[in-house]
């Protein structure tokens, strides 16, 4: 008899993600992930295949949600510089949200990258150049309008301000104060505006 799905994939594929974002690959046992799920071994290899296929599920549903769905909505605004600005902003502010100082999924996962296979890594990395792409397409755009430095190296600034991003998504989880954050944000913001 073929096997029948009595839930919801995607929202268990949510439930997945945060327990796989609380506390890392390796910590999050299969019983974590059926409690947090709220399913059982079988329909979790049913549905998604295992823990490894399910954790690439839960890393490419947060980069897309997440990641993506913000990088979208930041490049329909006029100013670049305006964009840029509000990803900081953003960053901050869901830094400081954040009581369970689980940090950046995306980032956090990077920080274990020797610890995972080649297809992580891929996902990590091709989020990381998706921010950085991002960020130089910004750049080269606020330089046209003149809200950015002209004198600036598009792709060198914008692998400065990815690694201030990192840092500071880093530094979130409970070893920066809200003023230290926000003084990230604006000496990133004061290197590049006009």
């Amino acid at each position: 008899m073929p096997w029948k799905k009595d839930f919801d994939t995607d929202v268990a594929l949510g439930d997945a993600m945060r327990a796989f974002w609380s506390k890392g690959y390796e910590a999050t046992s299969i019983t974590d992930l059926t409690k947090a799920m709220n399913i059982n071994k079988g329909s979790l290899y049913n549905a998604y295949g295992g823990k490894h296929e399910l954790f690439l599920s839960a890393v490419s549903k947060y980069n897309r949600d997440n990641q993506q769905a913000t990088l979208r909505k930041l490049e329909q605004m006029d100013d670049p510089l305006d964009s840029i600005t509000m990803l900081f902003e953003a960053l901050v502010a869901e830094s400081l949200a954040d009581d369970e100082k689980r940090g950046c999924f995306l980032v956090n996962t990077a920080l274990e990258l020797p610890n995972h296979t080649e297809d992580v890594r891929e996902i990590i990395s091709q989020s990381f150049t998706d921010m950085e792409a991002f960020l130089e397409r910004s750049i080269v755009a606020g330089q046209a309008k003149g809200s950015i430095l002209a004198d600036l190296d598009p792709s060198e600034t914008a692998k400065s301000l990815l690694s201030q991003i990192v840092g500071l998504r880093v530094l979130a989880r409970g070893v920066f104060s809200h003023s230290s954050l926000n003084t990230i944000k604006k000496e990133a913001i004061a290197s590049i505006a006009a």
